[in-house]
C-alpha cells in the first residue's frame, strides 16, 4: 500500500483521484487546499490529515520524510493550472512521485526544468491523460496506424461547456493562471489527437477570445478543424432546445466518434498504469503543451488552413 498526498483537495477532478487512490488499494493520507469546502475526503480517507495552509502541509510531509519508513510515496496535483510547476517541484524535493492533471505545465520551457529535478531527485512526474486508456480511442489509434501512411483524415473537433459568471472571476478566466480556453478545457483533446493521428506540422488560429476559440490543426495523418467555447450563446440549437448546456462532437471522416461513456474510471486506469510504471511523462506531455503554448501567443490568421463551420458564425 502506497501513501499518498494531494494537492488541490477542494477542486473539481480531486474526487476522481480520491476514487482512484481508493481503487488501486493505496492510503490518502494528507491533503492540502486553501479551501476548506472539502467533506468529499470522508467518502473515501476520513482518516487523512488535512491542511488549509502549504506550510504546515509542508512541515507535516517533510516530518514523515524524516520518520524513517512513513514517507509519501505519490502526490497527486489538483490545484490550478499555474501552480502545477511549483506543486510538482515540492513534490520531487520531498522524495515522492508526482501525479499532475493537465496541463502539466502552461509553458514548454518548464518541461526542461522538470527534466533536470527528475533527474536531481530521482523521482517521477507523471501526467494524468486519460484518454489514451478510453477503449474508443484506442481502437482509433490502432485504424490509424494500419492505414496507409499518406492518408490524411479529415477531423471536426467542437466542444462546447457553457459557465457561468463565476468562471471569469475564478482563476480560469485569468489566461495568466489557465493558460486560457484552448489550454484549460482544450489541452487533453490536443493531446488525444497528436497521440492518435501524428504530430503537429501546422498550428493556425481563426478565433482567440477570453470565451472562446478556433483553429485548424494540420497533423501527420490528419486536418483537424476545432472549436472550443464556454459560451452558451455558442450551443447548436437543438442543444438548446433540450435544455442542455454542454455539446461535444469529434467526427473523423463524417462519422462522430462515440466516447462519451466511460469516463468515470479513466483516472483508475490511469493511475493502474503509473504503479507499474506505465505512466505518461514529461516526454509525452510535452507535444500539447507546446501546441497550446503556440495558439494563445499566436495572430488570427483566417485565410490560413481550413475554418470550423461554427467559426463562421462566431467571428
Amino acid at each position: 500500500m502506497k501513501k499518498f498526498a494531494i494537492i488541490g483537495a477542494a477542486g473539481y477532478v480531486a474526487p476522481r483521484h480520491m476514487k482512484a487512490v481508493k481503487e488501486t488499494g493505496n492510503d490518502l493520507v494528507a491533503a492540502l487546499d486553501p479551501n476548506d469546502s472539502v467533506g468529499i475526503i470522508d467518502s473515501y480517507f476520513p482518516k487523512a490529515d488535512f491542511f488549509t495552509e502549504f506550510e504546515r502541509f509542508d512541515r507535516h510531509v517533510d516530518k514523515m520524510r524524516r520518520g524513517g519508513g512513513s514517507r509519501i510515496d505519490y502526490v497527486s496535483i489538483c490545484s490550478p493550472n499555474y501552480l502545477h510547476d511549483a506543486h510538482i517541484r515540492f513534490a520531487l524535493r520531498s522524495g515522492a512521485d508526482a501525479i499532475c492533471e493537465k496541463p502539466l505545465v502552461l509553458n514548454p520551457w518548464n518541461i526542461e526544468g522538470l527534466k533536470q529535478m527528475q533527474s536531481d531527485t530521482g523521482s517521477r512526474v507523471y501526467n494524468i491523460l486519460q484518454l489514451r486508456h478510453h477503449p474508443p480511442l484506442i481502437e482509433l489509434r490502432k485504424k490509424v496506424q494500419t492505414a496507409p501512411t499518406d492518408k490524411k483524415y479529415e477531423i471536426d473537433l467542437t466542444y462546447i461547456t457553457s459557465r457561468g459568471n463565476w468562471y471569469f472571476r475564478s482563476w480560469k478566466g485569468y489566461e495568466e493562471k489557465s493558460g486560457g480556453i484552448a489550454t484549460n478545457i482544450g489541452i487533453h483533446f490536443y493531446d488525444m489527437l497528436i497521440w492518435i493521428f501524428g504530430k503537429v506540422q501546422e498550428n493556425w488560429v481563426h478565433l482567440l477570445e477570453k470565451d472562446k476559440s478556433a483553429g485548424y490543426l494540420e497533423l501527420e495523418n490528419a486536418r483537424v478543424r476545432w472549436f472550443l467555447s464556454v459560451d452558451e450563446n455558442t450551443l447548436p440549437e437543438k442543444i438548446k432546445a433540450k435544455g442542455q448546456r454542454t455539446f461535444r462532437s469529434i467526427t473523423v471522416d463524417g462519422d462522430e466518434i462515440e466516447f462519451s461513456g466511460g469516463f468515470t474510471d479513466l483516472h483508475t486506469l490511469s493511475y493502474e498504469s503509473i504503479m507499474t510504471g506505465k505512466g505518461f511523462g514529461l516526454t509525452e506531455a510535452l507535444p500539447s503543451i507546446e501546441t497550446v503554448y503556440t495558439i494563445r501567443n499566436s495572430t488570427i490568421k483566417r485565410e490560413k488552413g481550413e475554418l470550423h463551420p461554427f467559426t463562421k458564425n462566431n467571428a
